[in-house]
């Protein structure tokens, strides 16, 4: 209760500019000045910030930012779920931007610590995604460059849907998460919806989890027509390809027999930031080449 009105009293002190607005966790957030010095908790929200060009107000990211360059330069706070409170609190941030990965405990001692934290979620489309980029957008004060970034993105995005309109067959599809094992997305996952979007069938989709890992017998019962394996680089793509080749109890599923294996950039997917649109379309030219080559 104290809790409410605390925030209740300060929205009534703030100007029409100002205000306040939610994170994804519901937490209360005051809108301020823009932020001057921005610590970011995850490699999307740092590729977000440097997309809206506010590279040069980011002071801190994690040991995983590395996207674009530039964020290499940036200050290292830790990982998503072992960031250093010490270092955060030497970069004296105005912002905190963190993300579902981080500990409840340390955004938390954050908040204590009197730092705004504003924390987003792991959307569940790609409709999620620019979502998340206004909300950036708005917490930052950068509400102009986020309209235009998700403009422009949506209009990547409607032309993959443009291009792939008179689509008739929808290729059935298994996708490899993290490059090795039958480790893979269901419903609740935004890879699924990129995976329905491209105009495929997840072979996992019915099952009502957003990670999960398939067991061979149902791997070969769902006889995908297509494998992608999402990895780092094309080495370990090779070395997981080789391994659905090479396992025998696999050789009549459809995709191994074919040789219909492909990969897909673990850096570009797996992160839920601007670069997912051209994930979208690399799955789309994987599972509808002949789409695109129509158009060229």
């Amino acid at each position: 209760m104290i809790h409410f009105l605390f925030f209740s009293l300060l929205a009534t002190s703030l100007s029409p500019q100002q205000g306040i607005v939610y994170d994804d966790f519901k937490t209360p957030f005051a809108l301020m000045e823009a932020p001057q010095r921005i610590v970011s908790l995850a490699p999307n929200l740092t590729e977000i910030l440097f997309a809206l060009g506010l590279g040069d107000r980011v002071v801190g990211v994690t040991r995983y930012c590395d996207y674009p360059p530039q964020a290499l330069q940036k200050e290292k706070i830790g990982g998503m779920v072992d960031p250093n409170l010490e270092m955060i609190q030497s970069l004296r941030p105005d912002l905190i931007v963190g993300f579902r990965g981080n500990p409840l405990g340390v955004l938390n001692k954050l908040r204590n610590l009197h730092f705004p934290v504003f924390v987003l979620n792991l959307g569940s489309s790609l409709d999620g995604l620019f979502q998340t980029i206004e909300k950036v957008g708005r917490v930052t004060r950068a509400e102009d460059p986020a309209k235009n970034l998700v403009a422009g993105l949506k209009e990547k995005h409607q032309a993959i849907g443009l291009a792939l309109r008179d689509v008739s067959k929808r290729p059935k599809v298994f996708l490899s998460v993290y490059g090795q094992g039958l480790w893979t997305c269901g419903e609740g996952s935004y890879l699924n919806d990129l995976l329905v979007q491209a105009g495929g069938v997840n072979i996992a989709a019915h099952i009502p989890r957003r990670w999960l890992q398939l067991n061979r017998e149902q791997l070969i019962h769902e006889n995908p027509d297509i494998v992608i394996i999402m990895a780092k680089d094309k080495e370990r793509f090779s070395q997981a390809g080789e391994s659905f080749r090479a396992d025998p109890r696999l050789k009549d599923v459809r995709a191994v027999k074919d040789n219909n294996i492909h990969w897909l950039d673990e850096n570009i997917a797996g992160r839920f930031g601007p670069r997912l649109i051209d994930a979208l379309a690399a799955v789309a030219q994987i599972l509808h080449p002949e789409m695109f080559e129509a158009r060229r």
